[in-house]
């Protein structure tokens, strides 16, 4: 997790540090997944729903539990979509990332040709297909497709906002506790997660071992033959038996697959390897035999709850492990929005960088106050975690369906494989999470509601903020001053320049801001080096700090003219405003001691 850790630095890790990778990001990413058994079995029975002598309901919903679990987390997401990174990066933004820069597409508005020699921009060596060319000459061509895909995006995105809301929310405590701990995470956001991440790994690592023993003694004790439910077969008897009153009840199953998401959103703090060993040496088994044994012991003790020698012991290790999940709920939502911020889609806000040594550790003050009267309003409010969960279930497989989506154009236009494959995987997926977001929709007078709205006001903001920055960066574009036209008033621009270095802040890569030609009016002098930045976001995850900076001359040499372009990407952290003009400085003087047409500086 130190800073610059990406995809291509961990291939020649030792074994050492992808295991120690492999154990942190037990207490990161699989926070969600790991609190699952807590609130899926009652959650999927809390309707009219219930259970009944001939084990046909609960046979039949661990048969959805394992087979959902399975084809979603494991084969989707840990075999298929960790592959579609960006740089090592994952997430709804690198899949979107990896199809602008292959199809030519882009919601930057202040984009050049030049900001493709970047080594981070590289796409696929292997020649385009004629599927791959006529999927991207369609988007190309196609303004309104674009919009739409960036809608698409921001909905995603949008949901996983609402689970910062939900995941901290659903926690199963009483009112009172649950709001003095809900205060009390968010009031120690500003220390930063890495000062406790390392040890937020022993308490996922007791949790699954706890649970999956629990599960095995269940198993031998109450219903060996449980195991029977794996078959297919009971999915299709349990649709035919409970009609759609089954159907309706499977927005709780959807809780055994929330987090998942965050295996591949969280690689770049990690590597796809370490997160996958994670994954299949001991989430995955741990989490099948809780499941399992939890559904032994529901089928002889239809009303009755686990044995109160052990409920105190597990509720304690409960409690600390969803606090785990809300944290990584909440660090997942400030790095969401920080990358919207850098591709234009959110207000400016105040980001605060909580480590200087592990890269993506970050705090966003007002985002955390109005993510935390939220969760608050949300508990009290509904005071029902059966209804935060129904809320929860449509924003995780909304999520999921809009992944789903992404991966098959990225599988054509990145991937360059046949569109039947694509399309495969989409009516494979797709159909399976569109079955599940049915039964949630359903319930939106339940609850679900609130997915929806959160989801709608996040995505009111984020597109009239794209769509407004757009607007003026075209006006910007429309009204700029040609360079021949300030040139022609000579070296002194018409003006005193006294001693100094002037900087000014532009939006435009090229000729003059309009608001400089009322400098030069009105302004009786002026610096005698004048720089023109330009601070601009590209489509990859990260710039190296040896292309960050181009610099070029504007005009003949007694000008003193430079343009600075300044490029991030949307994952990288900003240079202080001092540390940043020291190094733009130094990096002029260098350009004119070697008088090179451009350069960059490390």
């Amino acid at each position: 997790m130190e800073q610059g850790t990406s995809k291509q630095n961990l291939k020649g890790s030792s074994c050492a540090t992808v295991l120690t990778l492999a154990y942190q990001s037990l207490g990161v990413v699989y926070g969600d997944l790991s609190t699952s058994p807590l609130y899926v079995y009652k959650t999927t029975f809390s309707g009219k729903l219930s259970l009944k002598e001939d084990d046909v309901e609960i046979f039949g919903v661990l048969s959805f539990v394992f087979w959902t679990f399975t084809i979603i987390a494991l084969l989707k997401y840990v075999f298929i979509v960790m592959s579609a990174d960006d740089n090592g990066e994952g997430g709804t933004f690198a899949l979107y990332s990896l199809l602008c820069r292959n199809a030519r597409l882009s919601i930057l508005p202040n984009q050049e040709s030049a900001d493709e020699t970047q080594s981070a921009y590289a796409t696929e060596d292997s020649a385009d297909t004629w599927q791959s060319s006529l999927l991207k000459s369609f988007f190309e061509k196609n303004l309104w497709l674009q919009k739409g895909l960036l809608i698409f995006v921001l909905l995603g995105t949008c949901m996983t906002i609402s689970d910062g809301v939900l995941t901290p929310a659903i926690s199963d405590y009483v009112i009172m506790i649950s709001c003095v701990i809900l205060v009390g995470i968010f009031s120690i956001q500003h220390h930063g997660t890495h000062r406790v991440a390392f040890l937020f790994a022993p308490f996922i690592a007791a949790w699954l071992l706890c649970i999956s023993v629990i599960g095995v003694y269940n198993i031998f004790h109450w219903n060996p033959k449980i195991y029977y439910a794996l078959s297919p077969v009971y999915m299709f008897r349990f649709i035919k038996t409970t009609g759609i009153e089954g159907w309706l009840s499977l927005g709780g199953v959807v809780l055994s697959i929330t987090g998942a998401e965050m295996m591949f959103a969280d690689m770049g703090h990690f590597s796809a390897l370490s997160i996958k060993i994670a994954f299949t040496c001991l989430v995955y088994p741990c989490l099948i035999l809780a499941y399992i044994g939890e559904a032994a012991f529901l089928s002889k003790n239809h009303f009755d709850v686990q044995r109160k020698t052990v409920f105190w012991p597990v509720f304690i290790v409960a409690t600390l492990v969803s606090v785990v999940a809300s944290q990584a709920a909440i660090s997942a939502t400030f790095s969401i929005i920080s990358q919207c911020r850098a591709l234009n889609c959110f207000p400016s806000v105040k980001i605060i960088h909580t480590s200087s040594r592990l890269y993506g550790q970050i705090y966003i003050p007002e985002v955390n106050w109005i993510l935390m009267c939220l969760c608050l309003a949300v508990t009290i409010g509904l005071r029902d975690t059966n209804r935060i969960g129904h809320a929860y279930g449509l924003a995780v497989t909304t999520v999921m369906f809009v992944t789903t989506c992404l991966m098959a154009l990225v599988i054509v236009i990145v991937w360059k494989q046949g569109i039947i494959v694509a399309i495969t995987c989409l009516l494979f997926f797709g159909s399976i999470e569109l079955f599940y977001v049915s039964s949630c929709i359903y319930k939106v007078t339940e609850g679900a509601w609130i997915s929806l709205v959160l989801s709608f006001v996040v995505m009111c903001i984020m597109y009239t903020w794209n769509y407004g920055t757009s607007k003026k960066y075209e006006f910007d574009v429309e009204n700029k001053i040609p360079t021949d036209h300030l040139l022609c008033m000579g070296p002194s621009l018409g003006m005193v320049r006294v001693p100094g270095v002037g900087l000014i802040y532009t939006n435009v890569a090229s000729g003059f801001p309009a608001f400089f030609g009322h400098l030069v009016t009105n302004l009786p002098a002026f610096h005698e080096v004048l720089v023109f930045v330009c601070v601009k976001s590209v489509q990859v995850p990260y710039v190296s700090e040896k292309q960050r900076l181009v610099i070029s001359r504007i005009g003949p040499r007694e000008y003193s003219m430079f343009r600075c372009i300044v490029r991030y990407g949307y994952k990288d952290i900003l240079l202080e405003k001092y540390n940043f003009e020291n190094k733009m400085v130094s990096s002029i003087i260098q350009f004119i001691e070697t008088g090179d047409e451009i350069i960059t500086k490390k």
